[in-house]
């Protein structure tokens, strides 16, 4: 058994891989990353009914993984890049050797990946950090699940302005519902729902198009998103929305949500198979 662990700001992912396959996800929340650490592993240990001697490695990453040692409760701890698990958790999880990967966190980075070769490409302080920065100033909304909720009913056309309002139809190549600016027409009648849609759209927008960018640059058609922003309802559309523009292809994987500890058991495990 590896047990990937993913060390982050606030929440900490570990998954249990056993024989190359996924056994259990758990997510644990602490601000101090060696308690995170343990608690998830103990977590991890009590959800498959398994001890401390069962688990072979355990192969950490993330910003909090820093702090650990060579060893978290007598087993032998494995620092892995975060850039390497992010690639390598999309493309696995996607099964796309060549894409762009999108780890869409608390901020945003965009990592490269053809076949065995994975690169840092790039990144963004627009993430999942801005939308709640943003909620709690406009809306007074600091719960993920409120703001979502709330946007289910919001309409667009209360806030931003579109390509049809200035120029009263389609022009060169863009539809008139292409976005020309976000919160651009912000009407008397917005209400929370609208501004609320409005927030996730400006984010996913953003990250999606700097997506764009990075894949065009490497002529690739695919763009794999992964990270906790991935399990907000609108996330897909308007992704989906940004990739039919360009003529990309957005690809959400199974586990997209816990996949940077995924990609470092992954890693491990890849590694001592050779």
């Amino acid at each position: 058994m590896i047990v990937g662990i993913d060390i982050g700001g606030t929440t900490t992912d570990a998954v249990a891989l056993i024989d190359g396959d996924i056994s259990s996800v758990v997510t644990v929340e602490a601000s101090d990353p060696i308690t995170a650490a343990a608690g998830a592993l103990a977590k991890i240990i009590e959800t498959l009914g398994a001890s401390l001697s069962d688990v072979d490695v355990i192969a950490a990453t993330g910003v909090g993984s820093a702090s650990l040692g060579s060893s978290l409760l007598g087993i032998s701890v494995v620092k892995v890049d975060e850039f390497t698990s992010i690639g390598t958790a999309g493309s696995k999880l996607a099964g796309i050797d060549k894409a762009i990967v999108v780890s869409m966190g608390t901020g945003t980075a965009l990592v490269r990946v053809s076949g065995r070769n994975i690169s840092h490409w790039g990144g963004s302080g627009v993430g999942g950090g801005t939308l709640m920065g943003l909620s709690k100033l406009i809306l007074n909304m600091s719960s993920i699940n409120t703001i979502t909720r709330k946007a289910k009913d919001g309409d667009l056309r209360n806030v931003d302005l579109t390509v049809g309002d200035i120029s009263g139809g389609p022009i060169n190549g863009l539809p008139e519902t292409a976005t020309a600016s976000n919160f651009g027409k912000v009407t008397d009648d917005a209400n929370d729902s609208d501004k609320a849609l409005a927030i996730i759209n400006l984010v996913c927008q953003s990250i999606g198009v700097l997506a764009v960018f990075a894949a065009r640059a490497n002529n690739f058609k695919d763009i794999i998103i992964i990270g906790k922003l991935t399990q907000i309802p609108q996330t897909q559309d308007i992704l989906a929305g940004v990739g039919e523009l360009f003529g990309v292809s957005f690809h959400k994987p199974k586990d997209a949500e816990n996949a940077t500890a995924i990609g470092a058991a992954l890693h491990v495990y890849l590694k001592e198979k050779k």
